[in-house]
């Protein structure tokens, strides 16, 4: 019969040292975390081109001494604000695109005033962008602008890119774009037409409110908040980790509402009747086909995407009628796709390669 091993007890005393050193830093970091505010974030100098009501139309200034030719246009999705591409210095989506060259304008979101509850989908598609994508044509003295849409904001850039074919879009650009709102299972469960009465709710209350918003994305993974306050406090200590939960949430909380009629449209024609998918989408009465966008399309999905699966997204590709086109799936989910640790690793430094060719 062998003899029991050893106790080493220079390592569990080292071990116990380890964790009550920790769990003295938990404390300090702890009230810390509490009396300190975060990281400032959208700290990249950029100028107002214009301001419309909920809209805000910036362009950054350069960081480069050559810039492409071609601006890019990013259209934030109207659920959340821009800084979630901006975050802080050395892991900003802006700064980077800035550095390689490119000449960045970004059309963001404000909350809708109670006012504004009469904003329809039309007031986005074909009044919003066209007015953005004019005065970044008036800036930059250029004719040619390339689009990256976010999310919605992709939605919103391939609705007015297939209605105006002819249009100034030189390249189209669309993270993590849902075009089959069928396969978005959680979201359809929560807007069943049998249950949730859209026009109830827009009557009644006018904007939807941003708690609304929030609770519907947190509901697609109940424990998600749970899990990551945990999280934090297990990693408390590390200042590192403790900036980057600020910064992820903060953006992830810092919902804003929408318009109560363009709320109306989305949930009726594309929650409820698929239109994008199914080839009937109008705007103001003009159709929006997918298969009329002929310029060069890059669409870049994430492989563990909770909002917007795969499913949803990979018909994008086959339904335009751009000859160049490509899709690419990254590794990440709908946030770490485009900003974060991942995101420098995979989906900027292939952007660039696929665009710099493209915006000369």
């Amino acid at each position: 019969m062998s003899a029991a091993p050893a106790l080493d007890l220079g390592s569990i005393q080292d071990r116990i040292q380890s964790e009550v050193q920790r769990a003295i830093m938990r404390s300090v970091k702890g009230v810390e975390y509490i009396a300190s505010s975060g990281p400032a974030l959208g700290s990249t100098p950029k100028d107002i081109l214009s301001i419309r009501g909920t809209m805000r139309l910036y362009h950054y200034r350069p960081l480069a001494d050559e810039i492409y030719r071609v601006p890019i246009l990013i259209v934030m999705a109207t659920t959340n604000r821009g800084y979630i591409l901006d975050m802080v210095p050395g892991q900003s989506f802006i700064e980077f695109l800035l550095k390689r060259g490119y000449d960045v304008y970004m059309l963001d979101w404000t909350a809708p005033k109670p006012e504004e509850r009469s904003l329809r989908m039309e007031d986005y598609v074909l009044d919003f962008i066209p007015h953005c994508l004019k005065r970044v044509q008036e800036d930059c003295g250029e004719e040619d602008v390339s689009v990256i849409g976010y999310c919605f904001g992709g939605v919103l850039s391939l609705l007015y890119a297939s209605i105006h074919a002819d249009g100034p879009v030189k390249n189209l650009i669309c993270f993590t774009t849902p075009i089959d709102f069928r396969k978005m299972t959680l979201f359809q469960n929560f807007s069943d037409r049998r249950y949730f009465d859209v026009d109830g709710l827009v009557d009644a209350v006018g904007n939807v409110p941003p708690e609304m918003i929030l609770s519907s994305f947190e509901m697609l993974r109940p424990a998600s908040r749970a899990i990551s306050q945990i999280q934090l406090w297990d990693n408390i200590w590390n200042d590192e980790y403790v900036k980057s939960y600020r910064m992820f949430d903060r953006w992830a909380t810092d919902t804003l509402p929408l318009a109560g009629e363009y709320f109306r449209t989305i949930t009726k024609d594309l929650m409820w009747d698929n239109k994008l998918f199914n080839g009937s989408m109008t705007v103001g009465g003009r159709a929006a086909d997918l298969a009329s966008i002929k310029v060069p399309l890059l669409h870049a999905v994430a492989e563990h995407d909770h909002i917007v699966p795969y499913e949803a997204a990979r018909h994008l590709i086959p339904m335009v009628g751009s000859a160049d086109k490509e899709e690419v799936i990254l590794k990440g989910g709908h946030v770490s796709l485009v900003a974060g640790p991942n995101a420098m690793k995979r989906l900027w430094p292939k952007l660039d390669n696929w665009l710099c060719g493209r915006s000369t």
